[in-house]
């Protein structure tokens, strides 16, 4: 079971208006835009990324349609974590 208190949660609205809970697994940048690796807190082996765009109003969640991008972004990801891994 996670601890809430060691994890960042957030709750998103789909475009159904549907709640869900995600828990924080990442954010990070890579050229010049924000990406963020989430986990559902209901079945903890789905986990994906997202790419957040500020708006005027707030922060938005987009799906990657791009297969080729999205395994850029995990790959960069991947070797970041590899030279500092977490103690």
């Amino acid at each position: 079971m996670i601890n809430q208190h060691e994890r960042d949660l957030i709750t998103v609205v789909d475009e159904k208006g549907n709640e869900k809970q995600l828990i924080v697994e990442a954010l990070f940048n890579l050229e010049n835009e924000t990406y963020a690796l989430f986990q559902e807190s209901e079945d903890f082996n789905h986990t994906f990324i997202m790419q957040v765009e500020d708006e005027e109003d707030g922060q938005y969640l987009v799906h990657i349609n791009d297969f080729n991008k999205k395994n850029l972004i995990l790959d960069a990801y991947e070797i970041a974590v590899d030279a500092n891994p977490a103690d």
